[in-house]
């Protein structure tokens, strides 16, 4: 009996758990294939090379993180703005670590991005889509241009960066903070 193939799929998973651990460097065949506990040789079935896997995983990161999540935001049937990006902020909170659309593979692709321009581009279009999604939901109910861009700014500066607060917040739990933040951003 023939013992079932690793799906490519997996590999690319867990090529972006090594790219999130370690960076671009930590995403090695051999460390994949002993992670997944299979031979490397499974590997050349579905890629021709490191780099082809590199671009599969870019590929999936761009998709997932953009795309699949706008998708998810507009299939829930909801027509009001504030709905939609009520549940697009549950969505994000709700991926955490994941290895395709958690803060970690945020982290380590705009670090990657830093070395290597076109990595560079590829960030800049998700973070354009992104900022253009938001944009069309905040000015369906905001008519200021400025506070429009404002609001864009901060959500996406709180999904990238709010990891990195280690601030006390006046006697309340981060989730409360939260909470009031969502709950400002769409008065």
């Amino acid at each position: 009996m023939a013992t079932p193939r690793t799906p490519r799929g997996k590999w690319i998973e867990e090529g972006l758990r090594a790219l999130a651990e370690g960076g671009p460097e930590a995403v090695r065949i051999e460390s994949l294939a002993q992670a997944l506990g299979v031979s490397k040789g499974g590997f050349y079935g579905y890629f021709r090379n490191r780099d082809a896997l590199l671009g599969e995983m870019l590929d999936t990161w761009e998709h997932e993180a953009a795309q699949a999540v706008i998708e998810q935001t507009e299939g829930d049937g909801a027509d009001d703005a504030r709905a939609k990006l009520d549940r697009l902020f549950t969505i994000v909170a709700e991926s955490g670590g994941g290895p395709v659309r958690g803060v970690p593979i945020e982290l380590a692709i705009r670090d990657w991005a830093r070395r290597d321009e076109a990595v560079a581009e590829r960030l800049r279009r998700v973070d354009d889509r992104r900022m253009d999604y938001l944009r069309s939901l905040f000015s369906s109910f905001c008519p200021d241009p400025d506070e429009v861009e404002v609001r864009c700014l901060l959500v996406f500066s709180l999904r990238i960066g709010g990891e990195f607060i280690a601030a006390g917040h006046g006697g309340r739990s981060r989730a409360e903070v939260m909470t009031l933040t969502k709950h400002w951003l769409l008065r």
